[in-house]
């Protein structure tokens, strides 16, 4: 699985959560602060190795941390285009086009597709997805209530 984890909140938890429900070990592509300011102003985005270490902080107050490994994604895909060590992909209902992409690239290249698993998406109290936009923008805090 990958993303961005700038605000860690509910729906990552989830993402994490049901990965950790259908595997041994997780690889988690933590994007890069060149790769997460694409599109975003950079002073939205809170650093790598702030985003890094507020995910290992969960992961180990989950108590499994031993059992995920963190790396840079700087690209779409990171490890999982091509790794044939992997056997399934964790993502969101925003996010399943990309693994569909991700398994065409891998068949075109023969290697076995990914399974994939698709979270639905956690919404806030409001009815709408919860998302670290809306928390920066105080519409929402990390657990989809009112602030």
């Amino acid at each position: 699985m990958g993303g961005t984890f700038d605000v860690l909140h509910s729906g990552h938890e989830a993402l994490i959560q049901t990965a950790l429900e259908v595997s041994v070990q997780v690889l988690i592509g933590l994007t890069t602060d060149e790769r997460a300011g694409r599109g975003r102003a950079k002073s939205q985005i809170t650093s790598y190795g702030k985003r890094k270490d507020r995910l290992e902080g969960w992961l180990k107050s989950q108590g499994v941390e031993h059992r995920v490994e963190i790396v840079p994604l700087n690209d779409d895909w990171g490890p999982a285009a091509l790794g044939k060590e992997f056997e399934g992909i964790i993502v969101s209902q925003e996010t399943e086009d990309m693994a569909l992409a991700l398994n065409q690239v891998r068949e075109e290249k023969g290697v076995d597709k990914l399974k994939i698993v698709v979270v639905p998406l956690v919404k806030a109290y409001d009815g709408h997805r919860i998302s670290s936009s809306r928390i920066r923008n105080e519409e929402i805090n990390s657990k989809g209530l009112r602030t």
